[in-house]
């Protein structure tokens, strides 16, 4: 594939320090590039056996003592990058850091993009794209289900599974354009050849593929998740009971919450971003109305609505506020307070219902399962990977592709529109694993990873 970046040289020797900012035990410069081994040498006085560590003293050019640490060199191919590289790990002070990678800039090496070591592992063929951005998804993760959904993609779980669909793609591909190169042989597509069939069975992987990476991508994302009643009826309470913590004032006094507060948490392995909202009524009161419009603006962005409703009031006036919900977004109606009413901690998964206490605990467990089977993230996936919005679009489109294919196909008899919707499927999974990719995508991926990745 053509290098997307044409201010790429792969000549450049580029270095970054690859530990997070901050005081250490120990910071990591990764180095990479064909300067490696003439800056290993200045740098630590000596050469360097591959792949052994050394410890060493870190020079300046004076060769004075920067710091003392492990020094290790990796010979190209056998190397993250593909390139010769160079990994020195001293102690962790920024000033240290900062000093011996102004040693390394010194002797030649230019500072490095971010995401620009990920992204020479790709260009050299050491991953395919989906696993270039797995290792992103698994600094990033935030609960133990999404970081091995991230290494599973690491691993090229998710890459194989396109690889194989892709594969079937093509073969039924050849075998239409082999049968429309001998018209003679007079082949009926719909009497004489399974392609309808193979079609039906590509669809059917592919919905399987999509299911298995719109959990993916929930394991990676997350779910916006925005808690929404009238006052009173216990929206902070609840938030504190799901997040284990007091992150809410919590009152008797009606229109507390002022403005939209979030939290971070999990979900049974689920990542979860919690607005609490104000209670939503009409008022008088300036500062409350704000927070009742951002309320009403937390709930159009939201992918599911948590409708509170105190069980010791009328259900009427608090069911109304299910219009405020958007069209299409999920609304669970939580009934709360179930410890001052004769009701019972229970759940109706049929009509998105649950009754719970946020005080004692009672049903959050139901409460959590019923959100996560609402969203399509229920347990039970041992196979399941990290994945993006980019790979569910392209998933979509592949099957819009085969889709077509099969309507002309079976309706017109049309084998060359169908080839020719094949050849899209195929090139549209390709975007996935980066076979194809627009020049401009790349460069927006790999922007998006941290400094010395």
């Amino acid at each position: 594939m053509e290098d997307p970046d044409p201010h790429i040289h792969k000549t450049d020797t580029i270095c970054a320090i690859a530990t997070p900012p901050g005081v250490g035990g120990i910071g990591v410069i990764r180095v990479s590039g064909p300067l490696c081994n003439a800056i290993a040498r200045q740098v630590t006085g000596g050469s360097l056996q591959p792949r052994r560590a050394h410890f060493a003293q870190f020079l300046d050019d004076q060769g004075d003592t920067l710091d003392t640490g492990i020094a290790i060199r990796f010979i190209a191919p056998a190397s993250f990058t593909g390139e010769d590289v160079l990994e020195l790990q001293g102690h962790g002070g920024p000033q240290i850091l900062q000093m011996l990678m102004a040693r390394v800039l010194a002797l030649g090496a230019r500072p490095a993009r971010p995401g620009e070591f990920s992204e020479r592992a790709f260009l050299n063929n050491k991953m395919d794209l989906v696993q270039a951005e797995a290792i992103a998804d698994l600094i990033e993760s935030g609960t133990e289900a999404s970081a091995r959904a991230a290494r599973r993609s690491m691993e090229g779980v998710f890459s194989d599974q396109v690889n194989k669909l892709q594969q079937e793609l093509i073969n039924l591909r050849v075998f239409v354009e082999a049968a429309m190169d001998f018209p003679d042989e007079e082949i009926d597509f719909l009497a004489d050849s399974d392609v309808l069939e193979r079609l039906d069975g590509a669809s059917k992987q592919l919905q399987t593929l999509l299911s298995q990476a719109h959990h993916g991508q929930l394991l990676r994302d997350g779910i916006n998740i925005t808690i929404t009643g009238l006052p009173n009826a216990g929206k902070s309470s609840l938030l504190n009971a799901l997040a284990g913590r007091d992150s809410a004032i919590v009152t008797e006094i009606p229109g507390t919450t002022r403005d939209v507060l979030r939290e971070h948490i999990s979900l049974d392995g689920l990542p979860a971003h919690i607005a609490d909202t104000a209670g939503i009524r009409e008022s008088a009161d300036q500062l409350e109305a704000e927070g009742v419009r951002r309320a009403r603006a937390a709930l159009g962005s939201a992918d599911l609505a948590l409708l509170v409703i105190d069980s010791e009031k009328a259900l009427g006036p608090q069911l109304a506020l299910r219009s405020e919900v958007p069209q299409g977004t999920p609304c669970i109606e939580v009934h709360n307070k179930v410890d001052l009413t004769t009701g019972t901690a229970r759940v109706d998964e049929a009509h998105l219902r649950v009754w719970v206490s946020a005080k004692t605990g009672q049903g959050l467990g139901r409460l959590t399962r019923l959100i996560n089977n609402t969203v399509g993230a229920s347990d039970g996936h041992e196979g399941n990977f990290s994945a993006r919005t980019r790979h569910l679009d392209a998933l979509q489109r592949t099957a819009d592709h085969i889709a077509a294919g099969h309507q002309q196909l079976e309706q017109y008899n049309a084998p060359e529109t169908l080839a020719e919707e094949l050849r899209l499927a195929q090139k549209t999974l390709g975007e996935i694993t980066g076979e194809y990719l627009p020049d401009d995508l790349l460069g927006a991926i790999f922007s998006s990873f941290c400094i010395g990745k």
